[in-house]
């Protein structure tokens, strides 16, 4: 029986588990306690709890000094004052020193009016700066994603922890010591040339405006603004159920039509949606599945398997860096955004009538490796790329506010066909378990040649960070694993690696929750309830669509019909799949 420690906070009786925390301790009562670097992501396994800012201090009966609320344990019997004059000012001081050495140029910083350090020196009621001297100067690091400025540090290492624990990629570590410590990359690299594969998750976590995403709303106005362009838009699953969030609506509200209506109002010629292309990639990704899982039961066991999605950036970047020997499992479908871009550029710009360096296509991702991706050669033509530019669900919410639309009071609209119909399976993408749930719901019916009545694969959902389960396709098991967050992708992967464990088909989302939990959407700041949200949104508004399976989409039908041909086939393989590379770290030796 778990044992139970009483104590008193703020005059207040309280009980809870030993080994709790006084921060926690106090939260669970309703009393809080101000923190900058303690950050967790409750079920992923993830905590920050280094009480290395000094902002959380209480005074704790009979102990001399000030206590971390975030790294001290309860005890029986403690007696806690969470804000007392002593601990007040002890705060004051501690924040003052970190505005200090933290440049004054809030007014054009992309954490503006969302940084905690701003929001803590308000809640402090700090005017003025007290302390001078010496401030750091780092150069700052533009990565094809992710910019980094390290003069806004705080050495609160969040993104530490997420790259290193939930992660587990190891590109950010605490280096130096005294004033000189800083957050930075092994032998202080670019973000390019590190490990780091761009995943934004340290984007997610960090308090400040130490790290941001690459920010292309400029190049898009400039685009929409051109009389001789035509600018289309994708928008993805996930941020269709997150974008609310930034207008003071719940987390969860879906608001589609309200963000196709505001598409709209911005300029854009077109306004698709990605679920498109979502259901296209059911149609290459699901035949190589079935062509490889048939081969194998046919007694071809030189064929590999499992199969694994490709429709996250940052887990492709994962395994081309960390497990190069397994290049040839992956799919080689490319992502539902690039589809989109190849099928755009080479399709839809035809039926306009113009060429493809005409058309600019953008995409609204709840991501910030698609920033990365879109700019990978392989998915250009000539130079030009297939997706021009892809914004963060964040940039977007900017570029609404900035416009002056109302977006609360927006009448809803529908998406522009062909490009904008889509199915529920589509829908799921952005959940974790959603994409291999959609592929199954298609590759069932192909492989049994029966109807599908139940769509619903719970046995596929959930929030454990690696799951397994066996479909039955009419008698036949289908062994499938998933896995989100890198950290738990690479504990299912070096099972299959050591030949510890078998599966069909596996699917892998680089963040929490899958793209609802994407580092490019709204701000959580380690309050996992919000991803939650979003996701139980994923799975109704796939349930409110009339067609939940993929193939039987008319206008993928008709794209198959008049232009790819059949799926997997040559001119489908040729637009729509891509390979990968052996991007592994070589360390040369050299000779004294």
């Amino acid at each position: 029986m778990e044992k139970m420690v009483n104590l008193t906070i703020d005059n207040k009786q309280v009980q809870v588990p030993q080994g709790t925390t006084i921060l926690k301790a106090a939260k669970s009562i309703g009393i809080n306690i101000p923190t900058l670097c303690h950050y967790e992501l409750k079920g992923q396994g993830v905590e920050n709890r280094p009480g290395s800012c000094r902002v959380c201090v209480v005074e704790v009966e009979g102990r001399r000094n000030l206590a971390p609320a975030c790294a001290t344990d309860v005890m029986e019997g403690m007696v806690v004052k969470t804000h007392t004059m002593r601990v007040i000012m002890a705060r004051r001081t501690v924040v003052d020193l970190l505005l200090s050495d933290h440049p004054a140029d809030c007014l054009v910083c992309p954490q503006s009016g969302k940084c905690e350090l701003q929001q803590l020196a308000i809640d402090l009621g700090l005017r003025e700066v007290t302390y001078s001297g010496e401030q750091s100067s780092y150069k700052v690091d533009v990565s094809p994603a992710i910019i980094r400025d390290m003069n806004k540090c705080v050495m609160c290492r969040r993104c530490e922890t997420v790259c290193n624990s939930l992660q587990t990629v190891g590109a950010l570590s605490g280096i130096n010591r005294g004033f000189t410590a800083v957050v930075g990359t092994a032998f202080e690299e670019k973000l390019a040339d590190s490990t780091c594969v761009m995943c934004g998750q340290c984007v997610q976590a960090c308090p400040v405006g130490a790290l941001s995403e690459v920010d292309n709303t400029r190049q898009v106005m400039k685009a929409i603004s051109d009389p001789k362009k035509k600018v289309i838009v994708q928008t993805a699953p996930a941020v269709r159920v997150a974008l609310g969030e930034e207008f003071d609506m719940e987390p969860g509200s879906r608001v589609t039509g309200k963000m196709v209506a505001a598409l709209r109002m911005m300029g854009f010629d077109y306004v698709f949606d990605t679920d498109f292309a979502a259901d296209l990639t059911i149609m290459e990704e699901g035949t190589e599945m079935l062509g490889r899982i048939s081969k194998y039961m046919n007694g071809d066991k030189s064929v590999k398997l499992p199969i694994m999605t490709s429709c996250c950036p940052g887990w492709v970047n994962f395994f081309e860096r960390y497990y190069p020997d397994m290049l040839d499992i992956p799919s080689t479908a490319k992502s539902p955004m690039q589809m989109f871009g190849a099928i755009a550029k080479n399709y839809w710009a035809e039926k306009l009538g113009i060429n493809r360096e005409d058309l600019v296509v953008v995409s609204i991702m709840p991501c910030v490796a698609k920033k990365f991706e879109c700019q990978r050669d392989e998915f250009k033509v000539n130079g030009n790329p297939d997706v021009d530019y892809s914004l963060t669900t964040r940039e977007l919410a900017e570029m609404i506010k900035l416009l002056n639309i109302n977006f609360s009071n927006l009448q809803e609209e529908d998406f522009d066909r062909p490009l904008g119909e889509s199915t529920g399976a589509a829908v799921i993408f952005g959940a974790t378990g959603g994409v291999i749930e959609a592929a199954t719901r298609t590759a069932y019916e192909v492989f049994t040649g029966k109807t599908l009545d139940k769509v619903d694969f719970n046995e596929l959902r959930g929030l454990d960070g690696v799951r397994e389960a066996t479909v039955d396709f009419n008698g036949t098991p289908i062994h499938i694993g998933i896995a989100h967050g890198l950290g738990n992708a690479r504990k299912l992967l070096d099972k299959v690696r050591e030949g510890k464990e078998f599966f069909h088909a596996i699917e892998i989302m680089a963040c929490p929750g899958g793209c609802v939990g994407g580092a490019g959407q709204p701000y959580h700041h380690g309050d996992f309830s919000k991803v939650e949200k979003r996701l139980k949104a994923i799975y109704e508004e796939d349930k409110e669509k009339p067609i939940r399976k993929s193939h039987e989409n008319p206008y993928i039908q008709q794209l198959y019909k008049e232009f790819l041909g059949e799926p997997c086939g040559e001119k489908a393989h040729h637009l729509l799949h891509t390979h990968y590379f052996d991007k592994s770290a070589v360390i040369e030796e050299v000779d004294e």
